[in-house]
């Protein structure tokens, strides 16, 4: 039974203490005992309408022990405000600005920025994210406006540090650090110069692009006849220099072995000969033949019998001239 009764005893404990210990840590926080800053937290403690100090480190916090006595006051008489410390970042887009030539244009500007100074933030200015904004458009149109178009257009980053420099005192007066600032876009609001700017795009890109082509097929056409010169000339170096190897070649087989030489002549008349394509009579070796010259030059053949006379038979024809058979 006494055992029963320690049990109970212990459970009963352990439920308050799980009960009591939370409650009295929210107690001791909402008496301002002590308090808990987060990462890119800053609180600020105010006392009777005067700052009284500020956190800005993460972790636990002891407002009496920073503040003394002080801060036993700040649960009754004084507020903490919770400031957000991170890196933020907005855009704002299509400011209005006119180039030098009267073109309206709209501006994308995108700026970061961050809470540096925690008590400025919360009393140099009422809406300080907001003034901001509008001092950064303030100053995007007074470093703008009146610029060349090709400014505009192909200097943003020089353009963006001039605004930056020109926002960063107001910044740092309502406790901001001012980051980046960068001309995001620039681009045409009127329609109608839109469609004109394309128009010329095209045409524009459309000329280039036939130039290319034929500046391209122009220096194909060169390097093809420079390329049929050197070709043709060296066609002719070749063809010039042929009868003199041939020659020497056939010096060289003449003073080796002359029958060679006349073989080689034999066959290099006979392939002239071919290629002529002049006719051939082809006659069957041992036949008796007749040769008859017309009177314009050209010779015909007939046969003739077994009893031919002995100038035939020793290969002599009727003017007297010699044919093998």
């Amino acid at each position: 039974m006494l055992a029963e009764l320690t049990m109970v005893s212990a459970f009963a404990w352990i439920v308050v203490g799980f009960g009591l210990i939370p409650a009295g840590l929210m107690a001791a926080r909402g008496f301002g005992f002590y308090t808990v800053v987060k990462e890119c937290q800053a609180h600020v403690y105010t006392l009777f309408g005067n700052v009284l100090g500020t956190f800005d480190e993460p972790g636990l916090r002891c407002p009496v022990k920073y503040f003394g006595l002080k801060g036993l006051l700040l649960p009754f008489a004084g507020k903490r405000h919770v400031v957000n410390t991170a890196l933020r970042q907005r855009y704002l887009r299509d400011q209005k600005v006119n180039s030098e030539e009267g073109t309206p244009m709209g501006v994308g500007i995108w700026y970061e920025m961050r809470v540096a100074d925690p008590q400025a933030y919360l009393f140099e200015n009422a809406d300080p994210e907001g003034s901001l904004a509008a001092n950064v458009a303030s100053a995007a149109l007074s470093a703008l406006s009146n610029l060349e178009m090709d400014t505009l257009l192909e200097n943003r980053h020089n353009l963006s540090r001039t605004v930056r420099k020109n926002v960063a005192p107001y910044a740092e007066k309502w406790g901001f650090e001012l980051g980046s600032v960068y001309l995001r876009k620039v681009a045409f609001t009127d329609r109608g110069m839109i469609d004109n700017i394309k128009e010329k795009v095209v045409k524009r890109l459309t000329q280039v692009t036939s130039a290319m082509k034929q500046d391209g097929e122009n220096r194909v056409g060169l390097i093809e006849s420079e390329t049929s010169r050197k070709v043709s000339q060296k066609l002719a170096e070749a063809s010039a220099a042929r009868p003199d190897i041939v020659g020497n070649v056939l010096n060289e087989i003449g003073k080796q072995d002359k029958e060679i030489l006349t073989r080689v002549m034999d066959v290099m008349e006979t392939e002239k000969l071919i290629e002529s394509g002049a006719g051939v009579t082809v006659l069957p070796g041992g036949s008796n033949v007749f040769v008859q010259v017309s009177s314009d030059g050209a010779s015909s053949v007939s046969g003739g019998g077994a009893g031919m006379s002995e100038s035939l038979e020793s290969g002599k024809g009727a003017d007297g001239s010699r044919h093998s058979g």
